[in-house]
């Protein structure tokens, strides 16, 4: 059986990337007063939702692979498959931003977030699937309602920007907010499985 240590490592390199290009699509405005950084407003708004969403899932990807014993090829192809969606934060980012929140420019972007979404899902089902119903990563979910409750909040805030886009960011936004909050169930139950070792 493969080793996770591959996987984790070009996950970590593909969301730099994906980062640093998010990053180069801050143009530097011409001229130097604050007045002048206005137009970049929206942009660095979106720039800083889409940030929180990587960071969010970088972390929350780490806690899940301490739970990985072993990688099946499934598992692999499950990851590149939620890389595939991370891949394209930047562009429905750039999109968003320079067209100012339009409502094709946010609905795409929560399409994009609920691919992610369901993609992480989909992986961390095999992992689950590959470790056992008692493994430590499925003790730890429970019934997992943040993750339940993720998708249908995308799926309302991308019918809700065909009909006000600020209330659709605001249902991005809440999503965010939700997963900032910090998750000690993958922590507790490792600790859990070392005391019981």
């Amino acid at each position: 059986m493969m080793t996770k240590g591959r996987l984790e490592a070009f996950t970590d390199g593909v969301l730099a990337i994906i980062i640093t290009i998010m990053v180069l699509e801050l143009k530097v405005p011409h001229g130097g007063e604050f007045e002048n950084l206005k137009p970049l407003i929206p942009i660095f708004g979106s720039y800083i939702l889409s940030f929180i969403y990587l960071a969010i899932y970088w972390n929350n990807h780490h806690h899940m692979m301490q739970t990985v014993k072993h990688v099946t090829g499934s598992i692999l192809w499950a990851n590149m498959h939620l890389l595939f969606w991370l891949s394209l934060i930047p562009f429905v980012t750039g999109w968003m931003g320079e067209n100012h929140f339009t409502t094709a420019t946010v609905s795409l972007y929560g399409v994009i977030l609920l691919g992610a979404a369901i993609a992480y899902f989909i992986l961390q089902t095999l992992i689950i699937k590959s470790h056992g119903k008692d493994s430590v990563l499925a003790r730890a979910l429970g019934r997992d309602l943040k993750g339940k409750i993720s998708p249908v909040l995308y799926i309302l805030g991308i019918i809700s920007s065909f009909f006000n886009v600020w209330l659709s960011g605001f249902t991005f936004i809440l999503v965010a907010i939700i997963w900032l909050i910090p998750d000690k169930r993958i922590e507790n139950s490792l600790k859990k499985e070392h005391v019981d070792l």
